[in-house]
């Protein structure tokens, strides 16, 4: 039996008012986590920084709570310093890492070739260097042809076509053999 495929029993506009019902939840769940968070950070906040009492402290006691949160931020700054500085550690060693691991697959973006003429004399010195001394031209050993040659070779015959052509029938002069060969035959 084949299978018949079924067809789906929600609507199209169910399926709209449900898509539209998860989206509003989505929605509410993504504020109530936003709402959790800054509640988490107000949370930490006043945990970790003390609320300043300012009022009422003289001049040396203010400035000894100057100095002691200037030592606080000092000490903050150098922890993010540090905390930087293995960022960035970290991120190039990943980096080289990629790199090796591209390297190892062999699969790295090859640059586009441009085909560049080289005569025979710099390929050599290129190959050699120093030691290549002798000059090589390969256009010296071609065979020259003049055209005068070729046209004292190739006479001009003018007449009649068709005195020749039992001599250029081809295959040197088949056609007579066969011409004669079948001449004794049929008589």
């Amino acid at each position: 039996m084949p299978e018949v495929e079924r067809k789906s029993k929600i609507t199209a506009s169910r399926k709209l008012m449900l898509k539209s019902l998860m989206l509003a939840k989505a929605k509410e769940c993504w504020e109530q986590e936003h709402e959790e968070r800054e509640a988490e950070k107000v949370r930490y906040l006043a945990e970790r920084i003390p609320t300043l009492q300012t009022r009422g402290l003289s001049l040396s006691a203010l400035q000894d709570l100057c100095r002691e949160l200037h030592a606080k931020v000092e000490v903050v700054d150098e922890e993010r310093y540090d905390i930087e500085a293995k960022c960035l550690h970290n991120t190039r060693e990943i980096k080289d890492l990629k790199l090796k691991v591209l390297d190892l697959r062999g699969k790295f973006k090859r640059p586009p070739l441009r085909r560049v003429r080289v005569s025979a004399d710099a390929m050599l010195r290129a190959l050699l260097g120093s030691k290549h001394k002798v000059s090589m031209d390969l256009r010296a050993n071609l065979k020259s042809v003049k055209k005068e040659d070729t046209e004292k070779e190739r006479p001009v015959e003018v007449g009649d076509w068709r005195k020749n052509v039992e001599a250029m029938s081809g295959m040197e002069g088949r056609k007579k053999m066969f011409d004669a060969a079948k001449s004794p035959t049929s008589q």
